[in-house]
């Protein structure tokens, strides 16, 4: 049985990407705003619901390490893996703006978190931790993200830079159903996916440290990874990226903003590397964007091995 729910888990992801990538494109069209900006809202925001539930309870459990690790280790699969494999499947086109202004908001969240948590290092602390008025400021930064983001789809209708779309036979109520049905089926599937893998790596002998480090870190971001392939598949590449960069910037400030504003959160020094590793290759990732402006199957090749080389060793190290 565990079998069978995990191959209905894999449908209902499937299913639901296809339905919430056409539903919100369908919106953005109606809207007349860029998809862009719906990849890194609407799109972006509903992938990352699992992070943002399983980090939240995390916090209010008082497991400060389960948040950060899943919010640290959920980026670094969205800029290798996700990217990665999105590329190899159609090469990502990239918006100008990504380039200079919604990667570099990534890099310096990042950056901030670094500087947020290195209290021993910076401060002369006797212990690391992201405290209430840090978590504070994340979301802080976060209300300026999304001013920004209102504010440039506010522009992009005034000065006609959206493209002309057909919106004949394109209904509101569908549209909005689609995407709320699609959003719902991802997060369900997905919840069934890290469910019931997990029970069947147990049974098989992993342990559950293994099992937490891989399947379960893999498995809430696994709505990103398959609303990308499905943007990228029906060739919405603003969409695919605008989601993994969006994801990343609402991971950072208000996944970990809202946690470490429930309770200050203890950072574990081994969390250092695999913040930093998340730091060069957000970089990475804005130096292949500057390559002609998109990120070819080459490059996304890259991105993938480098994960897969990460992924072996974090197993290694714990």
């Amino acid at each position: 049985m565990t079998y069978v729910l995990l191959i209905v888990g894999f449908a209902l992801l499937i299913k639901g990407a296809d339905y919430f990538v056409e539903g919100s494109s369908n919106i953005a069209a109606l809207l007349k705003i860029p998809s862009l900006l719906v990849g890194l809202t609407i799109v972006a925001f509903g992938t990352s619901s699992p992070e943002a539930t399983v980090s939240i309870i995390a916090a209010l459990e008082g497991n400060s390490e389960v948040s950060l690790g899943n919010v640290i280790g959920s980026n670094i699969f969205n800029i290798t893996l996700v990217v990665g494999i999105t590329a190899m499947i159609n090469p990502l086109q990239v918006e100008r703006d990504t380039i200079r202004k919604e990667i570099p908001f990534t890099l310096l969240a990042s950056v901030a978190l670094w500087v947020m948590i290195s209290d021993i290092a910076l401060q002369g602390l006797s212990a690391n931790q992201i405290t209430r008025n840090e978590g504070i400021i994340l979301l802080l930064f976060f209300a300026i993200f999304l001013y920004y983001i209102f504010e440039l789809a506010r522009n992009s209708r005034d000065n006609d830079e959206v493209k002309s779309v057909d919106t004949t036979g394109i209904t509101w109520g569908k549209n909005i159903i689609f995407t709320l049905a699609g959003l719902a089926a991802i997060i369900f599937g997905g919840d069934m996916v890290v469910d019931n893998a997990t029970t069947i790596a147990l049974s098989i002998g992993m342990s559950e440290t293994l099992v937490g480090l891989t399947i379960v870190a893999i498995g809430t971001s696994l709505p990103e990874l398959i609303t990308s392939i499905t943007a990228a598949i029906k060739k919405e590449s603003e969409i695919a990226l605008g989601n993994i960069v969006g994801s990343n910037i609402f991971n950072i400030l208000f996944v970990l903003g809202a946690s470490a504003s429930i309770a200050p959160m203890a950072v574990n020094n081994k969390i250092f590397f695999d913040l930093i590793f998340m730091i060069i290759f957000t970089v990475v990732l804005m130096i292949f964007s500057r390559s002609k402006f998109k990120i070819s199957k080459r490059e996304g090749a890259i991105l993938a091995a480098i994960y897969v080389g990460y992924l072996i060793y974090i197993i290694i190290r714990n």
